[in-house]
């Protein structure tokens, strides 16, 4: 899929009294729930499993709630359910409503209502310069006068984590023909602002150096969907630009990813953490703020699309363990554009 894996960061947790889709930076107890797929691995799933780690409502210890898990299934009917409209990051579409059963479920909880929003068929748009057209233009020296070409029509990101997920289809009638720079727009979903997010694991344990002894940081706090072992040194991935991921999945990467509070968050409490790893973020601002377009954050990662897949072929496929080869490389790194996101 060009909007990313099966089933990742289809659904969104909603804050009823604030319209707003929530956000583990700002509901930092967002992390005390996890998923799971009810099927064995190596079967296809159809149901995602929700456990929450307290035995009572959040910062209300006298509020007891079940142990209970929830199942949710992964592919939902939606006639019929109510329409919910969005606005992430600036970018609109309309979510489903999955009912009173599950809203209850996660409101009894959190301790304030919220609903459960799937995103169906419908898509968000692709802003600023993050389009692979769009920034490959820019990378060239070329001009671009609309900053949203080629534009399509966060919760359960750890589900990405299976083997064998298919990311891409051959596209139909109707295919960009045009787009020179490869990686195609299709939209994206609940992601923040592209359907995938690479990160290093070497420069993963320079955040871990950071710290001291006896603390960690977890990698899944950097929320990304591809995990690339094997740089030459931390922080190589800033300037890549395109890789290929096993034998067919090229991922085009076209700007960073800026970093926020919720790699403060620690996952056993919900709360900012007390320790140095609470003070991560900090850390990383001392050297890694290196995008003028996200001047007050640090980058940690690369954003990306798949590419068109070649003819022939009706998936690409990737999984744990694949080949990872940088198949094209950036002279400077690149500057992030999006509106009202970016520092420019």
């Amino acid at each position: 899929m060009y909007t990313g894996f099966p089933h990742d960061r289809r659904f969104m947790l909603f804050k009823v009294d604030e319209g707003k889709n929530m956000h583990v930076a700002y509901q930092t107890e967002m992390c005390l729930f996890t998923t799971a797929f009810a099927e064995p691995e190596g079967t296809t799933p159809s149901t995602v499993v929700v456990s929450y780690s307290l035995e009572h409502t959040f910062n209300k210890p006298e509020q007891k709630v079940g142990k209970d898990t929830l199942q949710i299934p992964l592919t939902p009917e939606v006639d019929g359910l109510e329409e919910v409209p969005i606005t992430m990051h600036g970018s609109p579409c309309v979510g489903f409503n999955m009912g009173e059963r599950y809203n209850a479920w996660f409101s009894d909880r959190f301790g304030y209502p919220v609903k459960l929003l799937y995103i169906g068929n419908n898509k968000r748009q692709v802003l600023g310069n993050m389009p692979p057209v769009v920034a490959g233009r820019q990378r060239d020296g070329l001009s671009e006068t609309d900053g949203n070409a080629n534009r399509g029509s966060s919760w359960l990101s750890s589900l990405t984590s299976t083997a064998n997920s298919l990311v891409g289809a051959v596209m139909g009638p109707g295919e960009n023909k045009e787009n020179e720079y490869d990686g195609v727009d299709e939209g994206i979903s609940f992601a923040d602002v592209a359907p995938y997010l690479v990160v290093s694991s070497k420069s993963w344990e320079d955040t871990q150096r950071r710290l001291p002894e006896g603390e960690t940081m977890d990698i899944s706090k950097f929320r990304p969907n591809i995990i690339v072992e094997g740089a030459d040194q931390e922080y190589d991935e800033d300037y890549w630009a395109e890789l290929m991921i096993g034998d067919g999945a090229k991922i085009v990467l076209t700007q960073n990813c800026a970093r926020c509070n919720s790699l403060n968050v620690d996952y056993s409490t919900g709360k900012v953490g007390v320790g140095e790893a609470g003070k991560i973020l900090k850390k990383l601002n001392k050297d890694r703020r290196v995008d003028p377009g996200a001047k007050w954050s640090p980058v940690f990662g690369r954003y990306g699309f798949l590419a068109r897949v070649p003819e022939g072929k009706n998936a690409a496929e990737v999984k744990v363990g694949d080949e990872v080869k940088v198949l094209r490389r950036n002279p400077e790194r690149t500057k992030f554009e999006w509106p009202d996101l970016s520092t420019n």
